[in-house]
C-alpha cells in the first residue's frame, strides 16, 4: 500500500489515488461518491483530499448502515 501523507497536525491525508488504493476500489468509484454528496473529502485548489480518521468513520457507518438495512429486510420476509 502507498505511503500514507501526514499534515503538519499529524492527521494523515490522502489524495483520490492513495483513497482507491486504501479502499480498494476504482478512482472513478471515488469521484461518483463525492459526486452524490455521499463521501466525506475537502479541496485543496482543484484537488480533492481525504482525512484517514474521517474516512475510518465514515466506512463504520456505512457498515452499521448496510446491517441495518439487512435487518430490516429480515424482519418483512
Amino acid at each position: 500500500m502507498a505511503e500514507l501523507s501526514t499534515s503538519q497536525g499529524g492527521t494523515r491525508v490522502l489524495t483520490v489515488r492513495e483513497l482507491s488504493d486504501y479502499l480498494r476500489v476504482h478512482p472513478s468509484t471515488i469521484y461518483r461518491l463525492l459526486k452524490n454528496g455521499q463521501l466525506p473529502g475537502f479541496k485543496v485548489g482543484s484537488d480533492w483530499r481525504f482525512d484517514v480518521e474521517t474516512i475510518d468513520r465514515w466506512r463504520a457507518s456505512q457498515s452499521s448502515m448496510s446491517n441495518l438495512e439487512g435487518q430490516s429486510r429480515e424482519s418483512m420476509l
